[in-house]
């Protein structure tokens, strides 16, 4: 049972996305066979998915609404349940005739960890099968003029600590990086993490923390969250912070370009004779509404000082270079709906009415375009590598088999 809508336990939602690791929106269809060789893992799959609905569900359900026996179904629920992915609640009191024990995820089963080194922060964060959060800690740490390692090591320290205070045993991890991420899940270039070129973090990560670590763009995965909380299908997320990026939504699956260098909207240029950009251009968005820009242009010491003045003919400004910038997105993409996440739900009412009104006279198609803001804020790449997870081993059970000992465990 999902305790968040739209998270993990929706089964009409896709499975993890990341650099080069996708599987089909839909998950496993219902009531279609397979071939011989696949026919286990798609039906632990397909039952699995069924017990994942918003309530609890029997196994005399799950069998009517896959076609399989419920012979077999009963076989595959007592290997989900051996395996801690589904647990077996009482049977209701009172109900007449033989009452059907419900299913439902098993919140203490195999969770994901998520990891997201930023610019100038680290955060590690653990979400169980249902969706909760179990343990989360963001903790400060500059990267613009440090090596790699020093970074890895914050992230290494953080995620242990959020390991130990969940308590769960952890299926594997994703991490989100400020930068573009190759197919092979290599940081290829971060433009404000100079001395961050070809660094596999994942796989260091990884060998920190001995288990598998996926790497994948923070605004890709801030945009996957969205997703996953009930937002739109077809979007931009913009992901604001000292960078600004975008993550591309179109019919529920991520848009990463032909090498995975889409969504680079903080670097479109709006200002073609304005400041030099941590990139080499000039006149760049970021250079107008990332987060080191807007303290500039308000006088303020820090985000939290910006947040207590939100000084409205800077944030409208920043607004309408945010509209100028996503208007050409819009029109080229011809998505509904526009998400600002990062730091830009923080700065409240006068950003947003800026880059509707923007968007409102330079956007051709109609309806008005959907401006909203993120409704997991600065936390959404950082719960969307934790949830890719999650959808995984929801789309694919036996990635719980194939584990050689569980890594990373609590207990």
């Amino acid at each position: 049972m999902s305790t968040n809508p739209g998270g993990p336990g929706d089964p009409h939602l896709p499975g993890g996305q990341l650099a080069g690791w996708e599987r089909a929106a839909g998950g496993p269809g219902r009531g279609h066979g397979a071939g011989q060789h696949t026919v286990r893992r798609h039906n632990l799959a397909l039952v699995l998915r069924e017990v994942a609905g918003p309530l609890p569900v029997s196994r005399a359900a799950v069998a009517a609404r896959t076609g399989l026996t419920r012979g077999t179904v009963s076989s595959l629920v007592e290997e989900l349940i051996s395996a801690r992915l589904v647990t077996e609640l009482a049977a209701a009191r009172g109900a007449t005739g033989r009452p059907a024990s419900p299913l439902q995820l098993d919140p203490s089963g195999p969770a994901g960890l998520g990891v997201e080194i930023g610019v100038d922060a680290v955060g590690a964060c653990v979400v169980d099968l249902t969706g909760a959060v179990r343990a989360r800690r963001v903790a400060r740490s500059d990267h613009r003029d440090e090596p790699p390692a020093a970074g890895l090591a914050t992230a290494e320290a953080l995620a242990t600590e959020v390991v130990a205070e969940a308590g769960l045993p952890i299926a594997g991890a994703a991490v989100a990086l400020p930068g573009v991420v190759g197919a092979d899940g290599v940081l290829e270039r971060a433009p404000n993490l100079p001395r961050w070129v070809d660094v596999a973090v994942g796989e260091e990560l990884g060998g920190r923390l001995g288990l598998s670590v996926r790497a994948g763009n923070e605004a890709d995965l801030a945009a996957l969250a969205e997703l996953w909380s009930g937002g739109p299908a077809d979007a931009v997320h913009v992901s604001g912070g000292i960078g600004v990026g975008a993550g591309i939504l179109l019919g529920g699956r991520l848009f990463r370009g032909a090498s995975g260098r889409a969504g680079e909207i903080g670097h479109v240029v709006v200002e073609p004779d304005g400041r030099p950009c941590s990139c080499g251009g000039r006149g760049c968005l970021e250079t107008v509404a990332g987060l080191t820009a807007l303290l500039r242009a308000a006088g303020s010491a820090d985000l939290e000082d910006l947040v207590a003045v939100r000084p409205p003919d800077v944030l409208a400004a920043v607004g309408r270079a945010l509209g100028v910038a996503l208007a050409g997105a819009v029109n080229l993409l011809d998505v509904p709906a526009v998400v600002l996440g990062g730091i830009y739900p923080r700065c409240g009412e006068p950003l947003l009415h800026a880059v509707r009104a923007e968007l409102a006279v330079r956007v051709v198609s109609r309806p008005a375009v959907d401006v909203r803001f993120s409704a997991l804020g600065a936390d959404a790449a950082l719960r969307g590598a934790a949830t890719a997870v999650v959808h995984d081993l929801l789309a694919d059970p036996m990635i719980v088999a194939r584990s050689a000992h569980p890594p990373l465990s609590g207990r």
